[in-house]
């Protein structure tokens, strides 16, 4: 596989929401660092054509089904990756949803669904992850990095996303508080919020008419390319960033000025 700029040889590395998106593209670059990668999501149809893709291109991969809304799925995938790889001392926490509506018509049950997937499965993901770094000792955990996938609606307001954006400013104060509650394990905790790129789930909008319109309000009235979060990403995963914990990084191309 081709090289990148940061090492991730000798990590294990677990990806949530890897089926489609930032996940499927983080998995990829991961294994062209190094890395050895356990892709999670609900459905792991799509996750074999991607293991099958790092294979063929010499990185090592495996497909685990992991519901992050559900304890005992989420310790279950991580058992299936230790046994696999060994360890996992690298987790990117970037399962996450959205349901679109105006507070006052969002139904109870999808902001519980949001928070469950967006909240709950963040914390789940990475506590447990914590948790085996620390039990696998201090060689481990000081090697150990979780990263949390936000968004800049944790920081800005999205319009219809109420609930979208509640969830995202949860994730950023939650990486600030266990960065705080593990520092002193070695474990690195990092947030990034991503601005809008186009991925699949937002493609059709963003070639509709309003869409076309939401991206000339944009600063540089364009979409991110999905590139643009490859070094903050492979940093936050790799030795490099030694020294980096309780950080919140915005790379959103301006599109929250």
């Amino acid at each position: 596989m081709t090289s990148t700029p940061f090492d991730l040889t000798g990590r294990v590395a677990l990806v949530t929401g890897a089926s489609s998106g930032i996940g499927h593209r983080l998995a990829l670059d991961l294994a062209r660092a190094g890395a050895k990668v356990v892709v999670a999501a609900r459905r792991t149809d799509r996750l074999e054509s991607l293991v099958a893709e790092i294979k063929a291109a010499g990185g090592d991969a495996l497909a685990v089904a992991m519901d992050v809304a559900v304890e005992a799925s989420v310790s279950a995938g991580y058992n299936a990756a230790e046994a696999a790889f060994g360890p996992v001392d690298t987790v990117y926490a970037n399962a996450g949803m959205s349901i679109e509506g105006l507070a006052v018509d969002l139904p109870v049950e999808a902001f519980d669904q949001i928070m469950a997937i967006n909240v709950r499965g963040v914390f789940l993901t990475a506590r447990e992850g914590a948790r085996r770094m620390m039990k696998a000792g201090s060689k481990q955990s000081r090697r150990g990095r979780i990263v949390l996938v936000a968004s800049m609606g944790a920081h800005k307001v999205l319009p219809g996303l109420t609930a979208y954006c509640t969830s995202k400013a949860a994730v950023a104060m939650m990486g600030r508080s266990l960065a705080r509650e593990w520092a002193n394990q070695g474990i690195n905790v990092n947030v990034i919020c991503p601005g809008y790129l186009e991925t699949e789930l937002n493609s059709d909008w963003f070639h509709s008419e309003g869409g076309q319109k939401q991206i000339t309000t944009f600063p540089r009235r364009r979409l991110m390319s999905e590139g643009d979060l490859d070094p903050i990403l492979l940093y936050l995963g790799a030795d490099a960033s030694s020294g980096t914990t309780g950080s919140l990084f915005n790379i959103d191309d301006g599109q929250s000025l």
